[in-house]
This record gives C-alpha cells, structure tokens and sequence, in this order.
C-alpha cells in the first residue's frame, strides 16, 4: 500500500512552498555544474528581483505540520481524508506549474555555540532534510584562497542516478563539479556556513556592477575567501544572489571567536540577524516571542545551555531530527573538524578532519 502521507506530502508542500517550509526545495541554478538535472546558475538574466507574487496558500511551520499529520487514508478507492491548516486565496488560480513545483518539506535545523569554557569547542551544528540522495565529503585547497571541508547532496551533480560508479569517467568527472557546490561547510580559519529554505520575501533590487551568483555558489566563495563572519557579510553584500529555479535560502554563519549571525533577503534588503539558531521561518522584523513559537528552533534554544562538545550538540541535532534527515553533522571551528552521521543512524560517526592524514 502506498504511504499517503508521503504522496500527497509533496503536493501540500508544492502548494505551500511560499509558506515555511524547510531547506531549500532545490537552491537556485548554477550554469558551471554538469548536470543538466542540476538546479544551479552562476549567472542570471531577465527581469530584475523584486516583490513576490501573494502565495496561494499561507501556512507556517506549525501549519504545514498539522496538514500532513492529519492526512489517513481511509479505504483502497483510496479514499482520504484531510484537515487543512492555514489560509489560502480561494479566487486564485491553481495550475500544473504551481502543482509540480518541487516538493518543499525539508526541514533543516542549525545552530551556532561559542565555546562552553576556556579552550572549549566552538561548535555549529546542522541537519541536512530531504530526499533519498547520495552525498559527499569534499575537502578542497585552492591555491588562492582557504581550505574547507563541506557536506555536497550528489544528486545536484549527477542527477537522478541512482547510486554513482566512482570508476566511470564520465561519473568521476561530474563528481569532481561537487566542490563547486557546497551544503555546507567549515574552513581553515573557523569560519562555517550552512542554509535552509525560507519563505520568499523581496530581493533587494540588481545593482550594476555587481556579480550575480547562485545561492549554493555563495557559500563556496565564502568558505574560500573568509576568515571572519564580518568577511563572509562583506562578500554576501558583495554579490546579487540568484535564487532562480528554486526557493530563497538563508544562511547561518559562524567563526572561530563564537561570533554567529543569519543572512536573510527580505523587504528589499540584505538583513543581518543576531541569532544561534536558525530553521526555516522568516526571521526579519520577529523577535524572541515570535521565533519561540517555532518547534524546532525552540528546541534548539532550549538544548544549546547544555551543549558542552560534539556528542551533546549531535544529541540536540537528534532532537530536531525528521523522517528524511539524510545527514547531521557537528563542526569544530576550533580544529575545523567534521563529525558526520547518515540518515539518523547516530551509533555510527564519521569523523573527517580538515587536513587529511
């Protein structure tokens, strides 16, 4: 028997992905990938960025939740049923564009700490929420610029696969693109970086002048150029952020000195939020009440007091895990050190250094 909620899962999602629906549906297209599957572009052209059309169905996280978890099937018609959640714009119009937009149930969580104590880790957290894809570790050291070691879902680069043949050249190759396309990720100065899915607000308009650049690209420039969270804004501030052919991310960044903010493009403009945690509202003009009311990022507020070093902050990451984590990973910013586990198997972690022995 087909699982209902999964099926109709990505039509409830498709339909809400205006509203705050996790990771990132797919991040924006990145022309300088191999794969033609792949959602990514380096460059944009067209109409400049600008106010967002009024979605056709208003649901928060909490919403969205609610809607799923109501759906059973109710006889082998089959027949369901299904308690609605939200609001919605009953004079618009539904059509297949609108239906077969990608799925937006992922539902990442992150979070930033500063060291416990003197000589304590500084650690950053992060689950990766989303379909059955195969991933990869990457560790890069360009000769002008940091070295990193980031988390890359495969699938952006060989398309739908199945599981890769390392030994084919043609795989090899579209593999060795993952470097260009990190999830997330730490480098040699401690600095982090990770995203999620957001709601769409208004991107602040193209300026001449300024590169265009896709919304996973983004991160891999950071990751090369920038020691410090103020470097990794400048950058950010630096570049018009493609999210074309996918949802709008923001980012959580972190450094070595405990420092962490969220990157989030709304009302125009690149806004800069003082926070630890981040899900997948949007967090511009909310304060603490309002951020609360959120599940997970209150679980993660209220687990960080007691995060001492990795094994308490995957422990956190286990609490807000969900049906399709596909991966959680802790980072040490002091020794650029990864701890990896898949798919919520949290007895077996992978650790990956940055500098490879």
């Amino acid at each position: 028997m087909e699982n209902p909620r999964r099926s109709l899962c990505a039509v409830l999602a498709a339909l809400a992905v205006a509203a705050a629906g996790g990771c990132s549906a797919s991040p924006a297209r990145d022309a300088a990938s191999p794969s033609s599957a792949s959602p990514f572009a380096s460059t944009r052209t067209g109409p400049a960025q600008g106010a967002t059309p009024r979605p056709v169905l208003t649901q928060s996280a909490s919403d969205i939740r609610r809607t799923i978890e109501s759906l059973r099937r109710v006889d082998d018609l089959p027949l369901y049923e299904m308690t609605f959640h939200g609001s919605y714009d009953r004079r618009a119009p539904v059509d297949e564009e609108l239906l077969s937009a990608q799925a937006g149930d992922w539902a990442c969580s992150l979070f930033a700490l500063p060291a416990s104590g003197a000589g304590g880790p500084v650690l950053f957290g992060r689950n990766f929420d989303w379909d059955d894809h195969p991933a990869m570790i990457v560790h890069a050291d360009p000769p002008d610029g940091h070295a990193s070691l980031s988390v890359v879902d495969l699938h952006y680069v060989l398309g739908d696969g199945g599981t890769p043949d390392p030994a084919d050249p043609q795989t090899r190759r579209r593999m060795a693109h993952a470097v260009l396309l990190p999830f997330d990720g730490v480098n040699d100065k401690g600095l982090a970086v990770g995203m999620a899915q957001v709601p769409d607000g208004e991107l602040p308009a193209r300026r001449a002048g300024r590169p265009a650049v896709g919304s996973v690209r983004i991160m891999r420039i950071v990751l090369d150029e920038a020691a410090t969270v103020d470097e990794a804004l400048e950058i950010m501030r630096g570049h018009d952020i493609d999210f074309s052919g996918g949802p709008q991310l923001h980012y959580m960044i972190a450094d070595a000195t405990g420092r962490s903010v969220v990157v989030e493009f709304a009302r125009g403009r690149l806004n800069v939020i003082e926070d630890r945690a981040l899900t997948n509202f949007a967090m511009t003009g909310t304060g603490p009440r309002q951020r609360m009311a959120d599940g997970r990022y209150r679980t993660l507020v209220s687990g960080m007091p007691d995060v001492r070093d990795w094994k308490d902050a995957m422990a956190l990451l286990a609490r807000v895990a969900q049906g399709h984590t596909r991966w959680s990973v802790v980072y040490d910013l002091r020794d650029a050190t990864a701890r990896v586990v898949t798919v919520k198997r949290w007895e077996r972690v992978h650790t990956f250094p940055l500098v490879q022995r």
